[in-house]
């Protein structure tokens, strides 16, 4: 099975038939950006001086014409890389799956996915993702990949690997479509529960542009100004003080990678565990060995950030009606919450760490 391949090397001879590698439209409201910016903000894998290259070689292009990497891209554009070779085909084979699922019917199904499970393929997850799982369950043949995207049937919408929760996925091409239309939409409702470090005074909202971090493509950034990423915004409400931690519920407005997890570390409260925003350290608390040794325990329960998409709605693609759906926290995570009340309770009484 090959898998899509991300990296180039331009110079070839401009008489050689090209063939598109990558296809990306820009937004309505993309504010005028290096064009080098946005397919590295958009595409991961690929490194800025790779597409710089490119573009002088004239491999990118904007609305059919190449382009240098200085070149602004403006809402509505589509951008495309086109390269001296055809795109590797990918193939996805359904894999037989435990799917744990909430709801199915002709033209959808709801499930809880578990923490540890990649959604799709890619990035060298290219077996055991969910997707494979859900095209086991639906009876698909295997899917090939003809244009270089690697399948994804029935998906609308994804959760990072280490995030549980509820997910939503299209059975029929219109049912993607209205469900994809919705998200674009912002008319699903998305809440999350999340453990955060730090006691939050209040209910609030942040907002911020999220694109790639310049330091670490895999990771992502907040860019107050709005020069990079896309807009996002996070509605965050308090559910249960915790001392040096807050239990809230976040609500999504956009639905960006790593969004609350980004979001909650820009404002000082990054989610307990998180290893890749900062969590998974004591942010709060004096030190002591007594103190450490419950974190020790507490991350080695949750070796993962503590986030779960609790609760799901949207309008049925066929009949219109509103579906709501709630599901439990996970037993890692209501074991954390637990062991912290535990903390918190004899820290009051007197008899604490």
């Amino acid at each position: 099975m090959a898998e899509h391949q991300e990296g180039f090397e331009p110079g070839a001879d401009e008489e050689e038939e090209l063939y598109e590698h990558h296809r990306l439209v820009a937004d309505a409201g993309q504010t005028p950006l290096r064009v080098d910016r946005f397919v590295t903000n958009l595409v991961a894998n690929m490194s800025r001086t790779k597409l710089q290259v490119s573009a002088h070689a004239g491999y990118v292009r904007v609305n059919g014409v190449p382009v240098k990497p200085n070149h602004k891209v403006r809402g509505g554009d589509v951008v495309t890389i086109e390269l001296p070779r055809p795109v590797i085909e990918y193939v996805l084979v359904p894999e037989p799956m435990d799917l744990d699922i909430v709801h199915e019917d002709a033209e959808l199904l709801v499930l809880n996915k578990p923490a540890g499970l990649v959604v799709h393929p890619g990035n060298g997850n290219f077996t055991g993702t969910l997707v494979h799982g859900v095209a086991h369950h639906l009876m698909l043949d295997p899917l090939v990949a003809r244009t270089g995207e690697i399948p994804r049937p029935g998906l609308v919408h994804r959760l990072d690997k280490d995030t549980t929760g509820l997910m939503v996925l299209g059975k029929t091409e219109p049912a993607m479509t209205d469900l994809s239309l919705q998200f674009f939409d912002r008319t699903v409702e998305r809440r999350y529960h999340a453990l955060v470090w730090g006691d939050l005074e209040r209910d609030g909202t942040v907002t911020g542009h999220i694109g790639r971090s310049r330091r670490d493509r895999k990771l992502q950034s907040v860019f107050p100004d709005g020069d990079e990423g896309k807009h996002a915004v996070t509605h965050f409400r308090v559910l249960e003080r915790l001392g040096l931690v807050t239990l809230v519920e976040c609500k999504l407005e956009t639905g960006r990678t790593h969004q609350i997890r980004v979001h909650m570390q820009h404002i000082g409260h990054p989610l307990f565990g998180d290893t890749s925003y900062g969590g998974a350290v004591p942010v709060k608390g004096r030190p002591g060995a007594a103190y450490h040794r419950f974190l020790d325990h507490q991350f080695a329960r949750l070796p993962r950030q503590a986030l779960h998409a609790k609760t799901l709605g949207f309008r049925h693609p066929a009949t219109g009606a509103w579906m709501q759906f709630d599901s439990e926290l996970p037993a890692d995570l209501s074991e954390v919450l637990a062991a912290w009340r535990a903390y918190v309770g004899a820290a009051a009484s007197g008899t604490g760490l």
